[in-house]
């Protein structure tokens, strides 16, 4: 039987959150001044969209309302997504990632690495390392146990399939304006 809050929490609110199709990542539970913020954490393999987040946090609250399980003090539930710098810790973290690029802290004194995850295996990772000063990319295998900490990154300038796909259409609108 769990003994922590967080984890009777978890008992608690998990199946609902993975009736609604998402999966229940962290729960935290601070102290702001005297007030209490329980801070539940949603994910799933296509993201999480808003209406979905509102659904669960109507859900949760209300269960919490019929349960005892924050105690008789008032708390503000907070539902959320991982952000998009996340830290990755479990193996569907790092398949969530796939195509993304990612800070690596690198154990035993490996140092740093950002590279983009290609492909998840049993033991690790495919990367692509990023060419430095018009060097070309290189691959590399990266094993889990050789990960100390990896954080996702955010990319402003990067170029998608869909951008490509995007700009190849608008080419093809602009040479059949020319042809006209």
């Amino acid at each position: 039987m769990s003994t922590t809050q967080s984890e009777r929490l978890r008992e608690l609110l998990e199946p609902l959150v993975t009736s609604q199709g998402l999966d229940l990542e962290e729960i935290a539970i601070d102290s702001v001044g005297r007030k209490r913020v329980l801070r539940v954490v949603v994910d799933s393999d296509t993201g999480a969209d808003l209406d979905q987040i509102a659904d669960v946090s109507r859900a949760l609250s209300a269960k919490l309302d019929e349960s005892d399980a924050m105690g008789a003090g008032e708390y503000t539930l907070e539902v959320g997504t991982p952000g998009a710098e996340r830290l990755l810790k479990d193996r569907h973290h790092y398949e969530r990632a796939v195509s993304r690029l990612v800070k690596f802290q690198l154990t035993e004194g490996g140092g740093e690495l950002v590279a983009r995850i290609l492909t998840v295996g049993d033991e690790g990772l495919e990367l692509e390392v990023p060419g430095v000063k018009g060097r070309k990319a290189t691959a590399r295998s990266l094993a889990f146990s050789d990960i100390d900490k990896a954080r996702v990154q955010v990319e402003f300038n990067r170029k998608d399939d869909a951008n490509d796909q995007n700009d190849q259409h608008d080419e093809n609108n602009d040479k059949k304006e020319e042809e006209a």
